[in-house]
């Protein structure tokens, strides 16, 4: 519709004058959007007004008390066609303060209500409170001063009846990009989509509360109010988040890669400090979704699944050491192949590297060594571990639309023998970058597997209640943990790897992997990841790493483990973390 400022009714002059002198008090309670005329309809039934009262939706806060959802407040305005005494006076109105066409307002308000398509008719889904508060007064000026109201030109009573509010606060995210793939948005029919808004859904939407309450004219107006949904206070840090998004989108356009997330956890209380994914987009413009994603992929790629190459090698070695399979030091000759179940296991450069001990084996990253490991652990035990770390099971975290991943078990009939080499090293087997990370929070943390875990509180009518860390099992022992998490150290240190951050002790393992395509696996395509954590002696952070279909490189170890280096950088930083030296001396000192 085009504006239309023009004075096109005697009647126009009028209307002016009443906007100017309409008066702030009103019969209408903003917070429940009900209209005088919905209030005088109630009056004439039996003086009883009954009402269902949505409460508004809770906010979204950062661990430091940083907005990051909220509501602002709006209004729709409609014509109820039953209730239509002058469409003059309303066309002319609306035109004015909504600056819609007078022409088109005016042809539907002058509709015969039984014969019309619809009685009522939306007019602006989006009106202002300073609008809402224009035409309610007015409405209300015309209603209770027969003299104000005066004629319109064609002798009508003025009258702004049949024209009706409904308020409700309109989603708004203050960050715009930031965060969105963990938050969500509320869509235009105020469905909660993907993230915390649906994930916490019953905390943030409240209770909705039937009422009735009186309308006698000569007591005043007591609405009753409704208590509002429970705001949530998540676990990540918005200068953190900020951070790792500007590197990820820095990683995504330099490596060429298609998508990508980076996770940082705290190991021991599985808080989510940061999150990002890519892409991602302003959930105030959440109408371009479907423009900018593939609407098969999910809206967090961190909560996509893939297969995870060599990480996954990380739990076969726990399997290893936490059975007395091996130790960091047994020696395997390591040919350049090995067959299992009729399948032919090789490394990945396709050569033997001979004599090897097990921490050499996860330095080179050799798949021979590991699917020669898994067998020695054998099938039963294997699967075993791979249950207790729940690989196959979602993390339980409050977001929406957490998948479950796959693997083949030896109790399934598509389980086949060769899966066992090739689930080894992290093929055949799909999991997403939280899982993997819930699953090696147990390397890091003494054996104890902790829940990941993006809610830190909820305020709900005036008190704070904390969430607690939740332990999600204990797959290996303290000693094969603190062991395997020394073999990953020294890997790092030996290969040199541009993961390692000069002052700090790190742990971890890169991962790359194929990518399966219905003709078999593309060795052009692969998943590049790095997970690793540290100080080595004292964990305080766990960082994941994936990066899609890189094109500079193929291999983790060029494209994802300088990301990581990146994140820990800031990180440190961040959590005011200070270097081994000054750390253990300081401790030393009983500071």
């Amino acid at each position: 519709m085009k504006k239309n400022y023009g004075l096109r009714y005697f009647s126009l002059g009028i209307v002016f004058v009443i906007l100017a002198i309409a008066v702030i008090s009103r019969l209408v309670q903003i917070q429940i959007g009900i209209s005088h005329k919905e209030i005088e309809t109630y009056k004439q039934a039996d003086g009883i007004a009954r009402e269902t009262l949505i409460p508004a939706r809770g906010q979204i806060f950062d661990r430091q008390g940083n907005l990051l959802a909220g509501g602002k407040q709006i209004f729709s305005v409609a014509l109820n066609l039953n209730e239509v005494r002058n469409p003059e006076t309303i066309a002319t109105s609306v035109s004015i303060i909504l600056g819609l066409e007078y022409n088109e307002i005016y042809a539907l308000a002058s509709q015969d209500p039984s014969s019309a398509e619809l009685t009522y008719i939306t007019l602006d889904s989006f009106a202002t409170l300073e609008e809402f508060e224009r035409l309610d007064d007015l409405q209300t000026q015309l209603f209770d001063d027969p003299e104000i109201a005066g004629s319109s030109a064609d002798g009508k009573r003025h009258s702004l009846s049949g024209l009706v509010f409904d308020a409700r606060l309109d989603r708004r995210y203050p960050e715009g990009a930031l965060a969105s793939n963990v938050i969500g948005f509320i869509n235009l029919i105020g469905e909660s989509t993907f993230g915390v808004e649906a994930g916490l859904e019953n905390l943030l939407s409240g209770v909705e509360k039937s009422e009735s309450y009186s309308l006698d004219p000569n007591r005043a107006l007591e609405l009753p109010n409704v208590s509002p949904g429970a705001s949530v206070i998540l676990t990540i840090d918005r200068t953190m988040q900020a951070s790792v998004e500007e590197i990820l989108d820095s990683a995504i356009n330099q490596t060429g890669s298609q998508a990508g997330t980076i996770i940082v956890m705290h190991p021991r209380t599985g808080e989510i400090m940061a999150m990002a994914s890519w892409p991602r987009m302003d959930i105030n413009q959440f109408g371009k979704y479907f423009q900018e994603y593939d609407k098969t992929l999910p809206f967090n790629k961190a909560l996509d699944t893939y297969e995870p190459g060599s990480v996954f090698k990380i739990i076969t070695m726990a399997a290893g050491l936490d059975t007395n399979t091996v130790e960091p030091d047994t020696s395997y000759i390591v040919e350049a192949s090995i067959n299992i179940g009729g399948a032919n296991v090789i490394n990945w450069d396709g050569r033997a590297w001979g004599p090897q001990t097990m921490t050499g084996c996860m330095q080179h990253s050799l798949n021979v060594c590991l699917a020669w490991l898994a067998q020695q652990v054998g099938q039963t035990q294997f699967y075993e571990y791979v249950e207790a770390f729940d690989i196959g099971s979602p993390t339980g975290i409050s977001l929406d639309n957490e998948p479950s991943g796959l693997i083949r078990l030896p109790h399934q009939t598509a389980w086949t023998e060769s899966d066992l080499g090739r689930n080894s090293y992290g093929q055949s087997v799909s999991v997403t970058p939280l899982q993997m990370l819930k699953a090696l929070s147990s390397v890091a943390n003494e054996g104890v597997m902790v829940r990941p875990r993006i809610l830190h509180a909820v305020v709900d009518r005036g008190y704070q209640y904390e969430i607690a860390a939740e332990m999600a099992g204990t797959p290996i022992s303290a000693e094969t943990a603190q062991t395997l998490s020394e073999m990953l150290a020294v890997s790092l240190v030996e290969e040199a790897s541009a993961a390692l951050l000069p002052h700090y002790r790190l742990a971890g393992k890169t991962g790359t992997a194929s990518i399966p395509t219905t003709y078999g696996y593309d060795p052009n395509l692969t998943n590049a990841s790095f997970v690793g954590w540290g100080p080595v002696d004292d964990p305080q952070f766990m960082i994941y790493v994936w990066l899609e279909k890189p094109t500079i490189s193929r291999w983790a170890s060029a494209v994802a483990a300088p990301v990581f280096r990146q994140v820990a950088e800031q990180v440190v930083v961040l959590m005011d973390i200070p270097p081994d030296d000054v750390r253990l001396s300081m401790s030393s000192l009983g500071e």
